[in-house]
């Protein structure tokens, strides 16, 4: 299934019951450990909201006092309230601050704690691999570190804002609705008229908004898509400059970004284009809204039935209302923002669940004390048998060496035995004991040598001796005096020197069990042998199935298994 088709088919999944899976995304935090600070943050930032509310019906009612001071010249009046309005304003600026702080403070926290469960459940079950076998490609990096604070960022300010909204609406509607009087229409009279026409004002604005700008939400969700693929491909091009510079690629990877880059290109067209329309309509509902409120109750004011201050606080009582009324027009574009967030947030942890809810078609166990493969099959994506109904015994203290045809299935016996391999049947039993993998390129964490060393145990688990031996017997001498140096050794070092260093991992790791997958493919026979000798003599009942073609490991393995035709063929192998 390529990209798209997975994105939309898990999509689909999760569309009709949105609102019930963002909630189960949201609350768990909140019955979490950190509890007991998120509560308290939450409490003190809404009750800054809604003293914010307070601080704006304050200056609401100032306006008529002030305006009315103006139209009776009351120089008195006028500065005893211009000092009272600076009051005002320190007193709103030191709340908008800490609302701000105290906010960030509940949005990084809750993000951190987002961040560390979806860590644990990405890396969980395997899920980093698996989701990639299986077709979902759609930037995991993306879903943990971008659109975890994007939802935690707009869920905290877009829940915020609607509450406040609120109860600036309800405060402002009981002011709009006292001073604004009343009026007769066609012989009927209208109490409260003026918070009619803000109502009337506002869900006519709001549908209009949302039939002009309900294409952002897709459109989003594509842009947050194709930049992060137009970044991984740019990873890829990193990762792989040396082999693409000895294929002089250049122009083929130029033809690969520039296609990213056009998807980009035209989605971003498309959203301009929307955003143009909805910014024409809002921007000219914004400005209508300013004179809209003098419009309307001018009548009352040149009939002398309000004075100036009366007319100042119902334009600024209407602004408010109309305002909150007009909330989704303002917060459309984050709102849409955060549904995409969401979609994309939703479909990553739907795909982790179908994953973990998938029973292993393989029964793999840690049992005994031997490796035992029974009655077992590999199938491929398309259907395709590998092996079929294979038998194996491996008993502690062997070593046996896996040859066959490329594509035999040799390599997909050993991810099977390491829990990988997601279609067939069959079981594999195997030793309750420490064990490691060796694959054919070797994973080395970016930091000091020291952690690529020994991982996946710290770099303190071991003394400096003990790290010195190991690079001496796997002739990497020169990296003794690097071990405290933190760099890109994957970049840094040579394939051959690479799967050295896996061996000198070993090494340190003294497994009982070591399973390799061409594990000296980059070698030379030399070192392929000087390393094999070391593992059987250092490492001494040590029991190995390693993968490979080479005539030269048969004399370190007494045992010898190919596959052909999806059958597992055994014969001893005399040194």
């Amino acid at each position: 299934m390529n990209q798209n088709a997975e994105y939309s088919a898990v999509n689909d999944a999760v569309r009709g019951q949105f609102f019930r899976r963002v909630w189960q995304m949201t609350t768990p935090y909140w019955r979490s450990e950190e509890k007991g600070k998120a509560w308290t943050l939450l409490i003190a930032v809404i009750a800054l909201s809604l003293f914010s509310v307070a601080i704006s019906v304050w200056i609401n009612s100032w306006y008529k006092d002030f305006y009315n001071a103006l139209q009776e010249k009351d120089s008195a009046a006028f500065w005893q309230l211009i000092l009272y309005f600076c009051g005002i304003a320190a007193v709103a600026i030191l709340g908008a601050v800490y609302r701000l702080y105290l906010t960030q403070m509940l949005t990084i926290r809750w993000r951190a704690w987002l961040t560390e469960q979806h860590f644990a459940r990405w890396l969980n079950d395997k899920n980093y691999y698996r989701l990639e076998q299986g077709g979902y490609t759609d930037n995991p990096d993306q879903r943990i570190s971008e659109d975890l604070n994007s939802f935690t960022t707009n869920t905290l300010s877009l829940g915020l804002g609607l509450l406040r909204t609120v109860v600036s609406l309800v405060s402002f509607s009981i002011i709009l609705w006292g001073v604004s009087g009343s009026i007769e229409v066609f012989g009927y009279t209208i109490p409260g008229y003026m918070f009619w026409c803000a109502l009337v004002y506002a869900v006519v604005g709001s549908w209009l908004t949302h039939l002009i700008g309900r294409r952002l939400i897709g459109l989003n969700n594509n842009q947050q898509r194709f930049e992060a693929d137009l970044r991984f491909s740019m990873v890829r091009v990193r990762e792989n400059a040396e082999s693409i510079a000895l294929y002089n690629g250049e122009p083929n990877e130029n033809r690969r970004l520039s296609g990213r880059f056009g998807l980009v290109w035209h989605n971003f067209w498309d959203i301009m284009r929307v955003s143009k329309r909805l910014t024409f309509f809002t921007s000219g509902y914004s400005q209508i809204a300013i004179i809209f409120p003098f419009m309307v109750a001018a009548p009352r004011y040149f009939a002398g039935k309000i004075q100036l201050g009366e007319l100042m606080q119902i334009n600024s009582a209407f602004g408010n209302v109309q305002e909150n009324f007009s909330w989704f027009i303002s917060a459309y574009a984050d709102l849409a923002a955060w549904r995409a967030t969401c979609d994309r947030l939703l479909s990553f942890r739907q795909a982790m669940s179908d994953n973990e809810e998938r029973a292993p078609a393989i029964d793999v166990q840690a049992q005994g004390d031997a490796l035992k493969v029974r009655h077992l099959g590999l199938d491929l994506a398309d259907g395709r048998h590998l092996l079929s109904n294979a038998d194996m015994t491996v008993e502690p203290g062997e070593r046996v060496m896996l040859s066959g045809r490329s594509g035999s299935g040799k390599s997909t016996l050993l991810r099977a035995m390491g829990h990988l391999w997601p279609t067939g049947h069959g079981r594999i039993l195997l030793p309750a004991t420490r064990y490691l993998f060796l694959p054919q390129k070797p994973y080395l964490p970016i930091g000091t040598l020291r952690d690529a060393l020994s991982y996946p145990q710290p770099g303190a688990t071991y003394p400096q001796e003990r790290y010195a031996q190991v690079l001496e017997t796997c002739r990497l001498t020169h990296l003794v005096t690097r071990l405290d140096e933190a760099n890109h050794w994957q970049r840094m070092l040579s394939p051959g020197e690479q799967q050295r260093l896996a061996f000198a991992r070993a090494l340190l790791y003294a497994p009982h069990w070591l399973y390799m997958d061409e594990a000296t493919s980059a070698m030379d026979e030399e070192d392929e042998a000087s390393l094999y000798q070391a593992l059987i003599d250092q490492l001494p009942g040590l029991s190995i199935v390693s993968v490979g073609h080479r005539s030269s490991l048969k004399r370190f393995h007494p045992r010898h298994v190919r596959i052909e035709n999806g059958q597992l063929l055994e014969r001893t192998v005399t040194a």
